[in-house]
């Protein structure tokens, strides 16, 4: 293992990149049989999904309580709660462990990194990146059924013609009660006009129902919800005072740490566990191999994050700064008889399997 100098990085920084990309790096004799790479470093990211409810007076609110008996909305109004978080461990190069190992002339092993030229394998080629963990997408407010045709469907000419609100809320109230009397006639088998069959029923019903969803909206007004999702990063360092990772505005929804206005979302990031050297069966700790292929021996910390006094997520995850670097013999890679392979954990640069190639 050799950390690598700033002539290195140049050559480095020159290697494509991409987020979601992977890429075969093959020790041989145009490199010297030299790879050069980076360890990641563990950034957490927290994924804040907030509800936004918009509520909308109906056109006849004022005359809710006379012909329907009910609490209608009276303002318009709107507000955001914070449905759901998820916290994810994500590797980013860390600018201060790049390495280059030596391995043996004439030998041919390889290296797969990731876009950020972080190790994802060695002699291991049929590795990939690994999926986006699920996340919940932002949701559109549905129209409401006052935006929907069925809305002018159950507005009569008369309720059209009327000059006085107080007239129309009167006509939609009275028409209200004739859509129940018409569905409570098709129900018993009463009505004048039947529907032919069953599905021609339904149909009938669906209408009349929807006709009446609409009116009666016209008196209590509306309520509709959307979802807004944000990301936000945060690397943890060796002190972790609580951080404002954004505010909850119950207007604007998420606005940034600094904006007063909203309600501050905290995450708290604990070291759990460091990362400790390999032991002998001696109990005494093992040495660097000479020119050790460079990997993570990650910690643990607890990730918590908190609103208005509620934890709404509590996760531990590795986390690469947290440990030690350790190496591979690089020797085990170019034997002859049984090659090694390894793969890494790419958001903490730890070893995710090992074992020797078969043919």
């Amino acid at each position: 293992m050799k950390r690598i100098s700033a002539a290195f990085l140049i050559i480095a920084a020159a290697l494509p990149l991409g987020a979601q990309t992977t890429q075969k790096l093959q020790a041989g004799k145009p490199n010297e049989y030299a790879l050069i790479y980076s360890l990641p470093t563990t950034t957490l990211d927290i994924t804040l999904e907030a509800e936004k409810t918009v509520r909308t007076p109906g056109e006849f609110f004022r005359y809710a309580k006379k012909y329907l008996g009910v609490d209608p909305i009276t303002e318009p109004s709107s507000s955001y709660e914070l449905k759901s978080v998820i916290v994810n461990p994500r590797g980013i190069t860390d600018p201060e462990e790049r390495y280059q190992v030596q391995f043996k002339s004439g030998s041919t092993p390889f290296m797969m990194i990731d876009g950020q030229n972080v190790p994802l394998s060695v002699n291991y080629p049929d590795v990939s990146l690994p999926e986006p963990p699920g996340l919940p997408a932002p949701r559109e407010a549905k129209p409401t059924i006052l935006e929907m045709p069925v809305a002018k469907q159950a507005v009569t000419a008369e309720m059209l013609q009327s000059p006085s609100s107080a007239k129309r809320a009167e006509l939609a109230a009275a028409r209200i009660y004739e859509l129940r009397e018409t569905r409570s006639d098709i129900l018993s088998g009463n009505a004048d006009n039947m529907p032919a069959d069953g599905q021609a029923m339904q149909l009938v019903l669906d209408n009349l129902a929807a006709q009446e969803e609409a009116l009666t909206a016209m008196f209590l007004g509306t309520v509709s919800t959307s979802t807004d999702v944000e990301t936000f990063s945060f690397t943890p360092g060796e002190t972790n005072p609580r951080q404002i990772i954004a505010r909850l505005s119950m207007t604007d929804g998420f606005v940034d740490s600094d904006n007063l206005s909203g309600a501050p979302i905290y995450l708290d990031v604990t070291v759990s566990e460091r990362g400790t050297l390999p032991k002998t069966e001696k109990g005494e700790e093992k040495r660097f191999p000479k020119g050790g292929l460079a990997y993570r021996i990650p910690g643990k910390a607890k990730a918590t994050v908190t609103y208005n006094g509620k934890r709404l997520a509590d996760r531990t995850v590795d986390v690469a700064q947290y440990g030690i670097v350790f190496g591979i013999d690089p020797n085990l890679f170019t034997d002859k008889k049984a090659p090694a392979y390894v793969i890494f954990n790419p958001s903490t640069g730890a070893i995710s399997e090992i074992g020797t190639l078969t043919e």
